[in-house]
Order: structure tokens, then sequence, then C-alpha cells
């Protein structure tokens, strides 16, 4: 089977592509410099030259606040650039497997989300990203909608730069006390977990359709700070944000923690506990 990844360097793709590599598949890597998902002239030319038979997007404009300051980009590369796969795939008779996220939820539920609650974005990302799914559900014939949330890899974000983890760290070389908001909730999930789970989609015989794709478990971002740095034994004093402390400049849901239902309705579900995959993660 050959497989294309689409935005083979960032962080979630990097980890994908390792996995790829240890089966018999054959990969192909596609950085942005050879592929723009939103022009659909670059997508068919390529794509039809790979001819791949699983493509993988991992591809997105995620930046929160980039995406609510240019609405217009945001929705050319996650809702057009999906449309763009989804009928290129549909012309190769190839499976699209495509990355969506937690923010096509409002967070008022303040209890796991499955794959058949409604969405209700709160911004922009949302909106495009969620867009993007409602695309490949009414265009392509064999797909995959993975939403994930709170990810973290070994490789940089190509949007963000460092993550959580890494930046938690950092400021704990720096300061003295460190100071994290307590009343978000979500479930960090590391990118090397949602890659193996991605080969297990693609080597079981899964139903096409939208699946949530996430470590088990819930916590805040103190929470997940405090882990941090009781498994690396880092000595920092952590202390609560108080309420309103951070400037917020776009809203975000204040829980965003979703269920693997779907995965595990097909007994495919192998994603770890969050703390688990954040000891691999620090172990690595």
């Amino acid at each position: 089977m050959k497989i294309a990844v689409i935005g083979a360097n960032g962080q979630l793709g990097k980890d994908i592509c390792e996995k790829i590599i240890k089966t018999k598949n054959e990969l192909v890597e596609l950085n942005h410099d050879k592929i723009e998902i939103s022009n659909i002239d670059c997508v068919s030319s390529l794509l039809k030259e790979v001819k791949p038979d699983v493509v993988i997007n991992t591809a997105a404009m995620h930046n929160v606040e980039k995406c609510e300051n240019d609405p217009e980009n945001s929705f050319k590369v996650n809702g057009i650039g999906a449309k763009n796969l989804s009928h290129i795939c549909n012309d190769l008779n190839s499976t699209l497997l495509h990355i969506s996220t937690d923010y096509v939820f409002d967070g008022n539920k303040k209890k796991p989300y499955v794959e058949t609650d409604k969405p209700l974005p709160l911004n922009v990302y949302g909106n495009t990203k969620l867009s993007g799914e409602y695309f490949i559900e009414s265009i392509a014939k064999k797909y995959f909608i993975l939403r994930v949330s709170g990810i973290y890899g070994k490789n940089p974000c190509r949007a963000k730069g460092t993550n959580f983890v890494e930046l938690m760290l950092k400021l704990a070389r720096e300061r003295d006390e460190v100071r994290v908001v307590d009343d978000e909730i979500l479930t960090p999930t590391f990118t090397g977990d949602i890659a193996d789970q991605i080969v297990k989609i693609l080597s079981s015989n899964a139903r096409y359709g939208l699946y949530h794709v996430t470590a088990e478990g819930s916590c805040s971002w103190f929470e997940f700070a405090r882990e941090i740095f009781s498994i690396s034994k880092t000595n920092i004093v952590l202390n609560r944000a108080a309420p309103g402390e951070f400037a917020i400049k776009v809203n975000r849901p204040k829980y965003s923690v979703l269920e693997n239902k779907f995965l595990k309705d097909q007994r495919i579900n192998i994603m770890p506990l969050w703390e688990k995959g954040l000891k691999r993660y620090l172990n690595q």
C-alpha cells in the first residue's frame, strides 16, 4: 500500500511517517513546499503523479489567533483544502484520512463528547475545520476523519513552535514559579500514540467515517503541568493562575474532552491514558 502524508514534516506528520516506515507500506512524504492543498491544480497534478492508495492530511491553518484574524485564508486551507483532497482522492479511488479537532465543540456539555454529538464551534478555526469535515463527508467516497485534542510531539509545530510540555520545562528553568490555568479541561495526547492508532486503523477493517482519537482520561492545564514536573522530577513552584489572569484573545472551549466511542465499538482503540503518553514522550 502506498501512503502519502501531507504535512510530513509537521508535529504529527513526522511521527506518522516514522510509524509507516516501520511497516511494509510505501511512504511518500509531501511537505508544504511540494503541495498547497488550497490549490486544486496543485493537488491534482501531484497526487495523480504519486497515485497513492491512502492520503493522510495533517496540513492545516491551526494557529487559532491567526485564523481569527484571517478567516478567508483559514477557510481556504481548512475548508477548501479538504474539499480539494476529497475530489482528487475520488478520482484516484484513494482513501482520505483527515485530521480534525476538538475545537468543533463549544465545551458546554461538561462530559466527554462522542462522535454523534452536535458540533458548535466558538471560533474561526473550529468553524473552518468543521467545514472541512462537512466537505469530506459530502464528497469523499472513502474517508476517515480523526478528531484529536491537545496534541504534543517530538517535532516542533510549524505554526506554534514549542509545545506545552517543552514550554513548561523551559519556564521552570527560567523562573522560580510557574502559574497555569486550572479551568480548561482537555485530554493531552502524544502524537506518537495518534500515529500508532492511525496505523491500527489502516491495518484493520475499520468502517469509513468520523472518529475521535485522543488519549484516555482528562485533566486541566494545571494538572497537566503538575504531571510534567512530577515525571521529569523538575523542582519548581507551580500555582494556579487566577481567573482572567491571562488575556484571552479568542474564545476557546473550556471543556474539550473526547470519547473514542467508535474506536471502542470496533475494538480497535489502542489509545493509552494521557499520563502514560506523557511518560513515553518524556522518556524519548
